[in-house]
C-alpha cells in the first residue's frame, strides 16, 4: 500500500506562487512514478505533471509550461510541484498521485496509470 498526503494549497493572488508537497509513506518511494492533476468544479480530473522514478524525465501539460515544475526528492519520500506565475485558471483541487514502475526512467500522464491517489489540495488564484 501507498499513502499519499499533499500539503501547500491556498489562496494566492494571479501572478503569485506556490508550492505543493506531496509526503509519500507505505513503499519505497524510489520505485514510484509521481503525477500531478487538478480538478476544476464542473470538469475532469486533467493530467498536470509527471515525474519518472529518478527524477531525469519530466512532462508538463501545456498550459502550465514554463510556469509549473515537479521534482522530488528521494531522500525525504516527497515530490513537489512549484506553481509560479499564477492564474485564475489554475484554481482546482490538486492531487498528487503514485504509479509503481520497474522502469527508472519512464513517466505517465494517464489517470488511468496511477493507482494510488491523496486526497487532494485546494489551489485558489484571484483575478
Amino acid at each position: 500500500q501507498v499513502q499519499l498526503v499533499e500539503s501547500g494549497g491556498g489562496l494566492v493572488q494571479a501572478g503569485g506562487s506556490l508550492r505543493l508537497s506531496c509526503a509519500v509513506s507505505g513503499r519505497t518511494f524510489s520505485t514510484c512514478v509521481m503525477g500531478w492533476f487538478r480538478q476544476a468544479p464542473g470538469k475532469e480530473r486533467e493530467f498536470v505533471a509527471a515525474i519518472s522514478r529518478s527524477g531525469g524525465t519530466t512532462d508538463y501539460t501545456d498550459s502550465v509550461k514554463g510556469r509549473f515544475t515537479i521534482s522530488r526528492d528521494n531522500a525525504k519520500n516527497t515530490a513537489y510541484l512549484q506553481m509560479n506565475s499564477l492564474k485564475p485558471e489554475d484554481t482546482a483541487v490538486y492531487y498528487c498521485a503514485a504509479s509503481l514502475s520497474p522502469y527508472s526512467s519512464h513517466y505517465y500522464a494517464s489517470r488511468s496509470s496511477y493507482a494510488y491517489w491523496g486526497q487532494g489540495t485546494q489551489v485558489t488564484v484571484s483575478s
